[in-house]
């Protein structure tokens, strides 16, 4: 027997103003410095830039070091987008019995895993008596620096 997933839907947060913010036309060397471009090429919107779908899309923040190799860091912002398909291999956002996680699904010999992104972490195999709901699944990674 295979374990449904479930898509969990809410209510999208109140609209935000939008900023539009100045994007350069030259492009920032990260090996040798190279002379700076004075023109400005356009305006950037975050929000048009991140999120394809804001009826649709949510924002959290990770915890923990267990999808480091996908480049999910502590405190990172994840966007995430309730519109796009849970299938093998993406990175989702899930309600595992009650608790948040952040993990890779995969389908393996026909079984759904959760899969960490850190050699320290076991993966979870899902099985009926694990309640699995899936929020959506995440589309960039915001990282500070």
């Amino acid at each position: 027997m295979h374990t449904k997933l479930n898509t969990v839907f809410w209510a999208a947060s109140m609209p935000q103003p939008k900023v539009l913010l100045p994007l350069y036309g030259g492009k920032v060397a990260a090996g040798f410095p190279s002379p700076a471009d004075d023109h400005l090429e356009k305006t950037l919107d975050l929000n048009e830039l991140l999120v394809q779908k804001p009826a649709a899309t949510f924002f959290v923040r990770a915890q923990g070091n267990s999808m480091l190799g996908a480049g999910i860091h502590p405190n990172d912002i994840l966007v995430v987008d309730r519109s796009i398909d849970p299938v093998p291999g993406k990175i989702v956002i899930c309600a595992l019995n009650g608790e948040l996680t952040v993990k890779r699904l995969q389908r393996n010999k026909g079984q759904w895993q959760l899969q960490s992104e850190n050699p320290e972490y076991a993966d979870i195999v899902i099985h009926d008596d694990l309640e699995l709901v899936v929020w959506g699944v995440v589309t960039t990674v915001i990282h500070p620096v």
